[in-house]
């Protein structure tokens, strides 16, 4: 069993809310492609905003000193230090057309434009995956902020959460693996207050598209609006880690190998998280971090790293019982920190 695999009832992720919205499974059935095309929607836990726009979150900077009282001696008070972050939600949105024609022909209209439209929820789903780790509102002031720009400076107050190999990665052949511990108190996606989670799906019926040729041709088809309100509060830094190296440096594991031991860097990832049952934690990487992943772990030949079946039947690896997800939006081009 995973950690966290437990908390699906207080820590509800995209594909529970949506069966708990709506009950007719059209929406659920959306989700669950959603979750086939992106691991991360398995683990990540939502939470509704307290802005029509966002969240507002107050975050604890620094705790209280308690003081060590004697017999009739005083006790000063203190006070937590804390600031209010806003994180606000971006509005992804998409238009799906099929020819009215095509989709009369099958028997189950609406079916057969749902999985005709997939290719358009997978594109949405692509580009959420991708801000998540890489959004960044001061150059994309539409979309919302995602995690490498909260974690890109070691001289920083989360500095000690961004783990690198002695030699600093450098140039831009560089990757990230990160561990995220999921939670309503440690990092969480967002919606907008009074909406719902989740990709809200519009029938706009059947549209005659102009030009549909480019020569002045018309044509009748159904139309389908796609809407997903979306953001990500990160409410304690220390339940994030971002593990960056060189991918040329990766080898096996020998005697006389210098290069990153990713084995001992994402160890040392977990020992950073205060608690991982504050939430479901996971880690993620790209397909070139987890070839880097199989070279290391097969030559040490690690019980560390083992494969698990889960519920639904699928196999899943994990580091210690924290299950490897991939991302392939996570980038093999970062610069290095």
């Amino acid at each position: 069993m995973f950690l966290g695999s437990t908390l699906a009832t207080t820590h509800p992720t995209l594909l529970d809310l949506t069966k708990r919205l709506d009950p007719n499974g059209k929406i659920d059935t959306i989700a669950e492609m959603l979750t086939q095309t992106n691991e991360i929607l398995e683990d990540m836990v939502w939470v509704e905003g307290n802005l029509p726009t966002g969240h507002r979150t107050t975050v604890r900077t620094g705790l209280p000193t308690p003081t060590w009282r004697k017999l009739y001696g005083g006790v000063q008070p203190t006070k937590s230090r804390t600031a209010q972050v806003t994180d606000a939600c971006g509005m992804l949105e998409a238009y799906a057309e099929v020819d009215k024609a095509l989709a009369d022909l099958n028997g189950n209209t609406a079916a057969f434009r749902l999985s005709e439209e997939r290719a358009h929820i997978e594109g949405m789903n692509q580009e959420f995956a991708s801000t998540l780790f890489y959004g960044n509102e001061g150059t994309e002031p539409e979309a919302f902020t995602g995690m490498a720009p909260r974690f890109n400076d070691q001289a920083a107050e989360n500095g000690g959460n961004i783990l690198t190999h002695a030699a600093t990665p450098d140039n831009t052949d560089n990757t990230s693996i990160w561990l995220v511990v999921w939670g309503p108190n440690t990092v969480h996606g967002i919606y907008p207050k009074g909406s719902k989670a989740g990709i809200d799906m519009q029938d706009k019926g059947q549209v005659t598209i102009e030009n549909i040729d480019g020569a002045g041709g018309r044509m009748e088809a159904y139309r389908s609006h796609y809407r997903w309100d979306c953001g990500l509060t990160v409410r304690d830094w220390r339940y994030v880690v971002r593990i960056n190296f060189d991918l040329e440096d990766i080898g096996e594991i020998t005697d006389s190998y210098t290069g990153p031991r990713l084995d001992q860097l994402m160890a040392k990832a977990m020992r950073r998280i205060p608690s991982l049952s504050m939430g479901r934690p996971a880690f993620y990487a790209n397909r070139d971090a987890l070839d880097a992943l199989d070279v290391q772990f097969n030559s040490l030949k690690t019980l560390a790293y083992t494969t698990f079946e889960d519920a639904q039947g699928k196999l899943v690896n994990a580091f210690r019982k924290v299950p490897i997800r991939r991302c392939d939006s996570l980038l093999s081009t970062e610069a290095g920190i």
